[in-house]
């Protein structure tokens, strides 16, 4: 790219040329040229705007807490409406797109980017402590509402899904239909409350 040229809003375009290195190569290709090669710019702009690539990858992830946190606002207006196990399969299946975990791949194998993320305040492993906490406050909704049994543990039930989902997604191969539902079944079979006919 020429030097000179203004682009606009280029964290946004880095974050998505590295949502795009992560979807079709997966997080062990997601370098700073790699990003910037997807980008379309020079390698010296990425850190223009970042401390390092660590920095860049910490706001990234960040991005994507953001967007969990905002798919919990969603979740919760859904309590009381279709069923418990509906909401649940679509919530679980929206947060763990490829490039979610891909993410997480990063925070898992990357000190340095953890802790940056334990600077920022994110301890634990960001997007799942996020997520854990989306689905477990998407159930205690629920058991307000009776439509979950009245002693559920629901944050233990939110741990069990989130923890199932990420092993049912964090494959390279697609997951098998039906398989998220008969995880969210599964755990969910003795608290949810049944209507009688």
């Amino acid at each position: 790219m020429p030097t000179g040229v203004h682009i606009r809003d280029v964290r946004k375009q880095l974050f998505d040329a590295a949502e795009r290195v992560l979807f079709r190569d997966g997080p062990s290709a997601l370098t700073s040229r790699a990003v910037t090669t997807e980008a379309g710019v020079a390698k010296g702009v990425l850190h223009r705007h970042f401390e390092d690539f660590d920095a860049f990858l910490a706001e990234l992830v960040q991005d994507r807490v953001a967007r969990v946190e905002d798919r919990a606002a969603v979740l919760r207006q859904a309590a009381g409406r279709g069923t418990v196990g509906g909401n649940l399969v679509t919530a679980l299946t929206d947060l763990f797109d490829p490039i979610a975990v891909g993410i997480l791949g990063l925070v898992v194998f990357r000190d340095g980017l953890r802790a940056r993320l334990r600077q920022a305040g994110l301890p634990g492993v960001p997007v799942m402590s996020q997520a854990s906490a989306m689905i477990s406050a998407y159930l205690t909704d629920e058991r307000a509402l009776g439509r979950i049994a009245a002693d559920a543990d629901v944050d233990s039930l939110a741990l069990a899904l989130v923890g199932t989902g990420h092993l049912l997604f964090a494959g390279r191969e697609p997951v098998e239909p039906g398989a998220i539902e008969r995880v969210v079944d599964t755990v969910m079979a003795d608290v949810v409350q049944r209507r009688l006919p």
